[in-house]
């Protein structure tokens, strides 16, 4: 868009210039275009070019009082000129539309969970909720199926409770908010109230305001935290044999915990990604794995866009549902480990060993594992979480991790491998597909793929193949707007069951740019080699 306007300006400097250098008087309006017919006359070509340029007299002003060198670098630059100002007056057609559409999906964009919304001034203490069995226990946190008071004549726990761990962050409510900061980076507005449970207005601004970058807007790849606050640590179900060290002493002998935590609570999903994967011994489908590669690699555009790295993304970190039609919608959870800082954004200067470089040391990026403190190092993640969907990619098409290892045999490691040495895709994926993952495994973050630029190419080869079969080298940008407004008219038009689909395309359309949409095309044109 950049490079547009300056040569869109450059154009306009660059016909004043001329026009003035030939001592011509203020130009008129440009005439309408003539047939193509104009162009093949003698001296029609020069003729058309300078009327667009508002040169009356055609080629002609060029022998007035002009030298013959500056006279040819003249004509080249009008006829330039001339050819360009159509480009361009196209390119600004597709982008208005792409702005068009951008504005009408971006207020659709429906955050999971948004039916679970609890009463204004509901939900802020733990006794406001029946608690469940147990769902899942981490490093930091222990999560329980929940319902409000108010529905537990339900069979069903719609929410989930996560309780942290608290083991340095002391007994007060602010204490706890600051220390835990990173788990608040998805909360939803309203999901943080006042004493006993939280920190009071004023004081969460400080906390959101000079240490993080602000309560990330809704996505539907992307948890949403519906109610944050903090209680009295209860004995839950298991506790104290699941978790008997991390309870305060007056609940477990062996208890080094603090009496209070923070608790999280947000829609109950029915599985993990890792759990989901293993559920069916046969593997998903290729379309349907796409989607589900699709949405994790929306999920993180959408983090890196708001200056957030996850930075310890893996498949017990992404949460599962099923929607009507059968199809996973995907959600990525646990921000414990992210890098969310305003001030420092998706860049952290790695001073010494004591800094924190995220989890997962299996899927750290090959520029965060290897990095090496010292004054002035700074570690870049703005590609590290792509990196991470790339290996993950293996595991949603039927394929052991390679940074795992696969069956039994030894793991690559991020720190050294060389790309020739990824283990083959499996065959029942697109070609477009294996090469996608193999962009996102590259090991220099330069030649890697963006989260952007892999999503955009999975957008296109799903629901735009048509708009590869041309024989230009480009993207016409005219069948790419009628492809678009076409796309924007089914997703306003579809129904309830394609939930999955409708929201990818939402998404999709909510965040239009046309130059990105057309580096896409040419890279799924060079991997395809322009067919269906």
């Amino acid at each position: 868009m950049a490079l547009r306007q300056a040569l869109g300006r450059g154009a306009r400097l660059g016909r004043a210039l001329l026009w003035r250098w030939v001592g011509g008087a203020p130009r008129p309006q440009f005439p309408p275009q003539p047939p193509a017919a104009v162009f093949l006359r003698p001296g029609g070509f020069l003729r058309e070019a300078a009327a667009r340029l508002g040169l009356n007299g055609g080629p002609r002003f060029f022998h007035y009082r002009v030298p013959a060198g500056p006279r040819r670098l003249g004509l080249a630059l009008s006829l330039g000129l001339a050819l360009f100002e159509p480009a361009l007056a196209e390119q600004r057609r597709a982008d208005e539309a792409c702005q068009d559409i951008q504005d009408i999906f971006a207020r659709r964009i429906q955050p999971p969970g948004e039916a679970l919304a609890l009463p204004r001034q509901h939900g802020f203490r733990l006794e406001d909720y029946a608690i469940g069995r147990p769902i899942g226990k981490g490093c930091s946190a222990a999560v329980y199926e929940a319902a409000p008071l108010a529905d537990t004549g339900t069979p069903s726990f719609p929410l989930a409770i996560k309780m942290m761990w608290n083991l340095s962050a002391g007994s007060s409510s602010e204490g706890i908010l600051r220390s835990m900061s990173q788990e608040l980076v998805p909360t939803a507005g309203g999901a943080i109230a006042g004493e006993f449970g939280t920190v009071t207005c004023h004081r969460s601004l400080t906390i959101f305001g000079k240490q993080q970058r602000g309560r990330l807007s809704p996505h539907p790849n992307v948890v949403r935290v519906v109610r944050a606050f903090t209680s009295a640590v209860p004995l839950l179900p298991g506790a104290t044999s699941e978790y008997p060290d991390v309870l305060p002493p007056t609940l477990s002998p062996s208890g080094l915990g603090h009496s209070r935590t923070l608790f999280l609570v947000m829609k109950n999903y029915p599985f993990t990604l890792r759990q989901f994967l293993r559920r069916d011994p046969h593997p998903v489908p290729p379309r349907t794995a796409a989607l589900m590669l699709l949405q994790l690699l929306e999920g993180v555009d959408h983090l890196r866009r708001h200056g957030i790295a996850h930075r310890d993304l893996k498949a017990d970190n992404v949460l599962v549902e099923i929607d009507p039609a059968g199809l996973p919608g995907l959600v990525i959870t646990d921000f414990g480990c992210c890098l969310a800082d305003k001030r420092l954004g998706l860049k952290l200067p790695f001073t010494s060993w004591y800094v924190d470089r995220g989890g997962n040391s299996c899927l750290m990026a090959p520029e965060v594992a290897t990095a090496s403190p010292g004054p002035g190092v700074v570690i870049d993640y703005a590609k590290a979480d792509s990196w991470a969907v790339g290996a993950i990619a293996y595991q949603i098409y039927g394929a052991g991790n390679p940074f795992y290892g696969r069956d039994g045999g030894p793991a690559l490691e991020s720190r050294s491998y060389r790309d020739e040495e990824l283990p083959p895709f499996p065959e029942e994926a697109p070609h477009e597909v294996k090469k996608l993952v193999a962009g996102l495994l590259r090991r220099d973050p330069h030649k890697r793929l963006g989260a952007r630029l892999a999503a955009n190419v999975l957008h296109l080869s799903l629901w735009g193949r048509d708009l590869l079969v041309d024989e230009g080298e480009g993207l016409v940008l005219g069948a790419l707007v009628g492809w678009l407004l076409r796309l924007s008219a089914t997703t306003l038009l579809s129904g309830r069951t394609a939930v999955v689909e409708s929201r990818l395309q939402a998404c999709f359309l909510s965040q239009l740019d046309c130059d990105e949409l057309c580096q896409a095309a040419t890279l799924l044109r060079a991997w395809t080699g322009g067919t269906q």
